[in-house]
């Protein structure tokens, strides 16, 4: 079957659908080396097909969105690994067309999302958890711009501009969004209630509401505890449908790279994200197949 029927916007319009979960958890399920600065990016490299069998694995699990395998290939940390920028641009490319083989092989409609990740995300050292990268909004769509012409260039449906911790970034973000027409979904990284730089969330949000690209806005990559809050905050500045796939309320200790797992598990209140707006939901780091699985019910009941 096609892998989708027409743009998401329009299905958005009609229904809640779920997305996948997190791509790195579920590729160190499969035996992957993910250690290095390069993370998912080095299996994208290496293992093309355990990234398609995370893809699959997902697409079995009920997800109607796969997001790429491009969160954390920039230009400039592949080069440092040796790679040229024909060569990235190439992996770029793999990227959508390893989610697109999967979404066409799925029994159900799937859309492909090109992951768009933070700045920081490639520097490899928990900087999109901070954000305030001492980078100007022009530095930064610059930095962005390449890589976003790249993932166009394979035809995904719809970028995932994500994990986003600074507004000054969204709005580098949002200005290369509009020189394309691309359509987009914007989702901030959060805790406490405001930016993980320490911006208000309204006014994040408001950046997302006044751009035509932007076809949801929400959060991921947080504590389950600030998704709530945090679309509220969306709410009440766009009718926009709205995005939440938080991790497992995990911390990351970007000195170890590892996950600080909280002591119990934290409540995923999807019925209530659903009644503020959320048509886009599903898990981030550490929410494996199986948790998709279980949310596609959650997802579809409400």
């Amino acid at each position: 079957m096609p892998r989708a029927s027409g743009p998401l916007a329009e299905a958005l319009a009609r229904r809640a659908l779920l997305l996948d979960g997190g791509l790195s958890n579920q590729l160190a399920a499969q035996g992957c080396d993910l250690s290095g600065d390069l993370w998912s990016g080095r299996v994208l490299a290496e293992r093309p097909d355990q990234v398609a069998a995370a893809h699959t694995a997902y697409a079995r699990a009920g997800a109607e969105v796969l997001i790429t395998a491009s969160y954390q290939v920039g230009y400039e940390a592949f080069a440092a690994h040796g790679h040229d920028r024909a060569a990235t641009t190439a992996l770029l490319h793999r990227s959508v067309h390893l989610a697109a083989r999967a979404a066409e092989a799925a029994d159900h409609e799937v859309w492909v999302a090109a992951s768009v990740g933070p700045y920081g995300a490639v520097l490899a050292d928990g900087s999109e958890y901070r954000g305030r990268y001492g980078l100007s909004v022009r530095e930064l769509a610059a930095f962005h711009r390449p890589r976003i012409e790249a993932l166009l260039a394979a035809g995904p449906d719809v970028l995932a501009v994500e994990t986003v911790p600074d507004s000054d970034e969204a709005e580098a973000l949002l200005t290369v969004l509009a020189e394309t027409g691309a359509p987009a979904w914007l989702s901030y990284t959060v805790a406490d209630g405001r930016t993980r730089a320490g911006q208000p969330l309204r006014e994040a949000f408001a950046l997302a509401a006044a751009s035509p690209e932007v076809i949801a806005v929400g959060v991921n990559c947080c504590d389950p505890v600030d998704v709530l809050p945090a679309l509220e905050a969306a709410a009440g500045e766009t009718a926009k449908p709205l995005v939440a796939y938080p991790n497992d309320g995990s911390v990351w200790d970007a000195g170890t790279r590892t996950w600080h797992t909280p002591e119990t598990p934290v409540p995923w209140p999807t019925r209530a994200w659903s009644t503020t707006g959320a048509r886009l939901i599903g898990g981030c780091c550490r929410i494996g197949p199986t948790r998709i699985a279980d949310l596609a019910r959650a997802v579809r009941g409400s």
